[in-house]
């Protein structure tokens, strides 16, 4: 994973550098307790928290360091909606993807709207059920941080198979992809290029699909111990999905948050 920075980028013509499309580049959590995920963030990976935007709602910005590595909002009371992270893959014209998500067979759940002076954004579901942003930057570009403890280091699909799934992608985003083969041999697995680089990856697990969840995107937050950070997780009232264990590009562990939220802890090798 250290080589998959999804640091891929292109100046406008003010000199600010860009993602290209179909890099990752910022990761999002909408939870119904804001104040109380804060805190467990802040205390697993040291984020402080600054507002806005709040087009869609209260927001704040995780900071680490100062850099700009993640975005938390509050879900309305009355929404019950699954509580996951969101990777947000960049557009140069959030219309127009949304128009290609569409004509590929995939939906757009909300958006495209203005979010503020930072952007255009929108959600989308690809045909398999698994939900994604679109993000074109104005004043907000990204994620200021990538792979180092405590911001994300790398995004990946989980689905039954990456055959089709792979198919809308490309045609969406212009991907370029590399089979690989992993170690886990029940699985097959698909990196996207954007620039000759690996940006992000599609894994399909067949069966092993969890039945409760469905397609998603899984987002790995790089820590300095993965142990002692999986204990920290349930020092904070969080729980362990899959426990730490090796695998193809370091040492990994799944947990959620207290409210459910699923994410990776990666330690990446090299």
């Amino acid at each position: 994973m250290t080589e998959a920075r999804g640091s891929t980028g292109r100046r406008d013509g003010s000199g600010a550098v860009g993602r290209a499309p179909g890099t990752p580049t910022w990761v999002s959590l909408m939870a119904h307790g804001l104040a109380t995920t804060q805190e467990f963030y802040g205390a697993l990976f040291g984020w402080e928290f600054r507002p806005g935007p709040e087009q869609l709602g209260p927001y704040v910005r995780a900071l680490l360091d100062g850099h700009e590595v993640a975005g938390i909002g509050q879900l309305p009371p009355d929404h019950h909606l699954p509580i996951a992270w969101t990777p947000y893959l960049a557009s140069e014209d959030v219309n127009a993807t949304a128009d290609a998500v569409r004509h590929c067979c995939g939906t757009i759940g909300v958006g495209p709207l203005d979010a503020g002076p930072a952007g255009r954004m929108a959600i989308a579901v690809d045909p398999a059920g698994a939900v994604f942003g679109i993000w074109q930057a104005a004043e907000h570009l990204g994620g200021e941080l990538v792979g180092q403890p405590g911001a994300p280091g790398w995004n990946e699909l989980v689905t039954t198979e990456t055959a089709d799934v792979v198919k809308f992608y490309q045609a969406v985003f212009g991907y370029a992809e590399e089979a690989v083969v992993p170690s886990d041999s029940k699985s097959d697995y698909v990196t996207f290029q954007v620039d000759g680089r690996p940006v992000a990856a599609v894994r399909g697990v067949g069966q092993d699909l969890p039945r409760d969840r469905g397609p998603h995107w899984m987002t790995y937050f790089e820590v300095a111990d993965v142990d002692a950070s999986v204990e920290r997780v349930v020092e904070l009232g969080g729980h362990v999905v899959e426990p730490a264990r090796a695998g193809d590009h370091g040492r990994v562990a799944t947990v959620a948050d207290p409210e459910g939220a699923i994410f990776a802890l990666v330690r990446s090798e090299g």
